[in-house]
């Protein structure tokens, strides 16, 4: 069955615009930001001179704030890494209107039909973005490796930066395949983190992510599968804020990502649910090594995959200053880390990398940035809030607009979740890719479904599934 499209531009973006005036996402920026991110200019004193490096953007095609981009080079049996990253703290005054509306928003939110950014275009898709072709202003990022992929000496300043090219995911695989030389070199070191993510007992789940696309008007639901250089090009940001993360946090001062460790309940818990679905958990198999091996292939891999993920649980924000905090790893990294990569889409970006400058050049970190390290954490929480409730009333809605004109067709689908409690059993429904409730009783993970729609309301963003077998 081929996915369920639906041709009406104007009625999903009148619901998108329904969704964010409900959550109070701003349509707009006040006019005084404007102005001061129209007059912002990047202080370009004291800059390393870094143009000769060949650095490359991959990214989401037509993507225009760009916060990352990569080069590498082979140094004895190991390798140097060069990372570029927008600095958007040499546009923004430490407590003026810019600062103030981006510690308000948090986050850049994305919708099917626009972007609501942390930071005025001008700033976010123009001056700070490290497009192709451009000289920007940049923090530069050194890291050497050794041989098996292990950072040995590292280097954190402010630069100018020429990136040559940037392009979409699916033609860095390509190249990579051809054996270009600079993207092989992304591959060779993606791999040996990769290796070193698993030494740590370190998790990255493979999860298929549900989403709306549009194309020309037409909006569709879909669910995305992954090339592998977006996981090797994850491994160099994971680098990154895993040296930033442990930089502040030998020298107590900084914010970090941290996650709670899986509990002992939540592993037994998954224990029960491989037995019951049939998945081969041998005993002598440590939980990251087993969920590791695990690919999204059929109805029980993908219903283990999603029950493995409800085991993350408690991501937050520790900012700290004076002493190292008593806990604080992030337990899927396996390793002390931290959001320094992508400031122009994530506020608490750029508050660690003024921090990381001033540690690196040997100073005191900037006052400002300190202060702000009690704030932080809960101002990250309320934006990250707002971005899960966005996201999913934008699938939600359009799940019913895409399936009203389909009540009383029946679909195939499969349990992916059960939780009895509450009275909700979770189905994966293929194509379309719709995520649906129904009635838990008699069923189990894994399960395979025949269901039909009943009815679809899309003001209430729901509809009702009965099952036929």
């Amino acid at each position: 069955m081929a996915p369920i499209r639906l041709r009406a531009p104007s009625a999903f973006e009148q619901g998108f615009a329904q969704i964010r005036d409900e959550l109070d996402v701003p349509a707009a920026f006040p006019q005084v930001v404007l102005d001061a991110a129209e007059a912002s200019t990047a202080d370009d004193s004291g800059r390393r001179d870094a143009l000769d490096i060949p650095f490359i953007a991959i990214d989401p095609p037509g993507a225009t704030d760009l916060d990352q981009a990569f080069a590498a080079e082979r140094r004895g049996d190991g390798y140097r890494v060069f990372y570029a990253i927008a600095d958007v703290g040499t546009f923004v005054e430490p407590g003026g209107v810019i600062d103030l509306e981006a510690r308000s928003r948090g986050t850049t939110l994305y919708s099917p039909d626009t972007r609501t950014p942390l930071h005025p275009p001008v700033i976010s898709e123009d001056r700070a973005s490290l497009l192709a072709g451009t000289v920007k202003p940049a923090l530069l990022w050194t890291i050497d490796l050794d041989a098996t992929g292990m950072p040995v000496d590292s280097s954190f300043e402010r630069a100018t930066v020429q990136v040559r090219e940037a392009i979409p995911y699916s033609e860095a695989q390509s190249r990579i395949d051809n054996n270009d030389e600079m993207l092989v070199l992304l591959k060779e070191v993606g791999t040996l983190r990769q290796q070193q993510e698993a030494a740590r007992g370190g998790v990255s789940l493979n999860l298929p992510s549900q989403e709306v696309t549009e194309t020309d008007g037409v909006y569709s639901l879909e669910y995305d599968s992954s090339m592998p250089v977006e996981n090797w090009n994850a491994q160099i940001s994971l680098l990154t804020g895993i040296v930033a993360g442990t930089t502040m946090y030998e020298a107590s001062v900084g914010i970090l990502r941290t996650l709670p460790p899986t509990r002992k309940q939540d592993l037994r818990r998954l224990r029960r649910q491989a037995k019951a679905l049939g998945v081969d958990w041998p005993d002598h198999v440590e939980y990251p090594d087993f969920v590791r091996s695990i690919e999204p292939t059929d109805a029980t891999t993908n219903a283990f995959l999603l029950q493995a993920a409800r085991s993350f649980r408690g991501a937050g924000y520790l900012g700290f200053n004076g002493e190292q905090p008593e806990y604080a790893e992030h337990g899927a990294i396996a390793s002390i880390y931290a959001h320094v990569t992508a400031p122009l889409r994530r506020l608490v970006d750029r508050f660690g990398n003024e921090i990381l400058l001033a540690l690196y050049a040997g100073d005191e970190p900037p006052t400002w940035a300190v202060e702000a390290l009690e704030e932080l954490p809960s101002l990250m929480g309320r934006a990250k809030s707002k971005e899960s409730a966005l996201e999913r009333s934008m699938i939600n809605f359009a799940e019913t607009m895409v399936l009203e004109p389909q009540v009383g067709s029946t679909f195939d689908g499969f349990v992916v979740d059960l939780n009895e409690k509450r009275g909700r059993a979770t189905l994966q429904i293929c194509e379309p890719a719709i995520v649906a409730n129904v009635e838990p009783d008699g069923l189990e993970l894994a399960q395979e479904l025949r269901v039909k729609l009943v009815s679809v309301d899309t003001n209430k963003r729901s509809l009702e599934l009965d099952i036929v077998d």
